[in-house]
């Protein structure tokens, strides 16, 4: 397929096919890389099938370890994708275009990662059917399976409304391909009644999307507030695991942004203003967890009960205080030393700034499971947990998952939506001359 029959209007289009027709040497030797760490992941967890969960470093009182701490993780991050995209297509904000789909994309692969892990956890796959058979309604645990459930259906529904366009053009230039998206195409030609359908689809799906979200990681939260386990009985942890969420999905997406911008020589749609636009977000976003930490642990400290002053001191200064003092440096110091002084906001301090938010909100997840079940009420010792290699390579695996599942996504769908692109430059500038009108005075002598 040659560049000049590509579809598209301006020649700076072809950019945004050429990860789909062209593919080199180097895409083939990653794929190759993450596979073998998925192989290893994979047989790890067969090993784990057949022995137990005696392979993990989890045991009495620390029951729930690397597992857990990675599915929220990865539940959090997927708020990168539907919830910002969903409130840019709200708000109407015109640089949106050609980052949603990146940011739906995040959302629909690692959904699919982090619910695997409770069941991971369960060393019994086999008892998620007890959920359907002997399920509470008073369990938060069937609350989050059923929440998640349903994000997982609309963002992937999300996802793939928006791209339909972008499909029926790789339809139409035929190839190896052609039968996949004749079929995802469901038919569309472009006719002006397809796509006021099409409009109202996504405005209704962008309207659903985001309170599903918001209750997806506050259902999360439940698991641990819905106890009377100090350190977890917490009326803050909704609203905290939210602004968490898409505190790290905001790191994710401009980690993601930038590998491929710079992968797929996509600096043309990917400027730097979109980047300080993210960063700018992604710092305010700082401020407000900063807020909800520092609230969390001041009625701990201010209350003094002496279970939650054990679990506290176990992370400011016992065993875990490095890796509090670790998250607080890369979720707090490292963003507003970078992202808040003009001199440091560049592509490499925002991807610097990124990696550490990243990091500290994992981190983040380490601290508020394992320091709670490490300090038990009744009189027991002191728990350690040490993750083993099994929970180290399922926990790249996920890693490894969640980036051969971008590449190759990559390789079928244009990563930009096209169609956005191109409705920007005919409908989105007057669009925005005329929005622009109506928010100025009136002049004088004028309606």
């Amino acid at each position: 397929m040659t560049e000049k029959h590509l579809p598209y209007e301006h020649e700076l289009d072809a950019t945004l096919y050429k990860p789909i027709y062209h593919t080199g040497k180097g895409y083939y030797l990653t794929v190759a890389v993450l596979l073998a760490v998925i192989v290893w992941a994979l047989y790890m967890f067969y090993m784990q099938l057949r022995t137990g969960l005696g392979l993990t470093g989890m045991a009495q009182p620390i029951s729930w370890g690397f597992y857990i701490v990675n599915f929220v993780f990865f539940i959090g991050i997927s708020h990168a994708g539907t919830l910002i995209s969903a409130i840019l297509r709200l708000s109407k904000a015109e640089w949106r275009r050609p980052i949603t789909r990146m940011a739906e994309v995040i959302t629909a692969i690692v959904l699919a990662i982090g619910g695997l892990h409770p069941i991971i956890d369960l060393g019994r796959p086999d008892r998620m059917l007890n959920l359907l058979t002997s399920g509470r309604l008073q369990s938060p645990l069937l609350w989050d399976v059923t929440s998640i459930t349903a994000y997982f259906t609309a963002s992937t529904v999300y996802l793939y409304v928006p791209m339909i366009p972008d499909i029926a053009r790789l339809r139409d230039q035929g190839g190896k391909m052609k039968w996949l998206y004749t079929f995802m195409a469901w038919g569309f030609t472009g006719t002006e009644r397809q796509k006021h359908i099409l409009n109202r689809a996504i405005n209704i799906l962008m309207v659903m999307v985001i309170p599903i979200a918001v209750s997806v990681h506050t259902v999360i939260s439940y698991i641990f507030s819905m106890t009377l386990q100090p350190g977890w009985h917490s009326t803050i942890f909704g609203p905290y695991f939210v602004v968490g969420a898409i505190f790290s999905g905001i790191a994710a997406l401009l980690i993601v942004m930038i590998a491929f911008r710079k992968a797929f020589h996509l600096e043309a749609y990917l400027k730097e203003i979109h980047f300080k636009y993210l960063s700018t977000l992604m710092l305010i976003m700082s401020i407000i967890w900063f807020y909800f930490t520092f609230s969390e642990y001041l009625t701990g400290v201010f209350g003094d009960e002496p279970h939650e002053m054990d679990i506290i001191m176990y992370k400011f200064t016992g065993p875990f205080a490095v890796f509090f003092w670790g998250m607080v440096v890369c979720n707090f110091v490292i963003p507003m030393v970078l992202l808040a002084f003009k001199k440091f906001k560049t592509m490499t301090g925002i991807l610097v700034a990124s990696i550490a938010v990243v990091t500290g909100m994992w981190l983040e997840r380490l601290i508020i499971v394992v320091p709670s079940l490490a300090n038990p009420r009744m009189d027991l010792p002191m728990g350690i947990y040490i993750p083993t290699a099994t929970e180290w390579a399922l926990f790249a695996g996920g890693i490894a998952v969640f980036i051969l599942g971008f590449m190759l996504f990559a390789k079928m769908f244009p990563l930009i939506s096209i169609w956005e692109i191109e409705e920007g430059r005919k409908e989105g500038l007057k669009e925005v001359e005329e929005r622009i009108h109506s928010y100025l005075p009136s002049t004088p002598g004028t309606t």
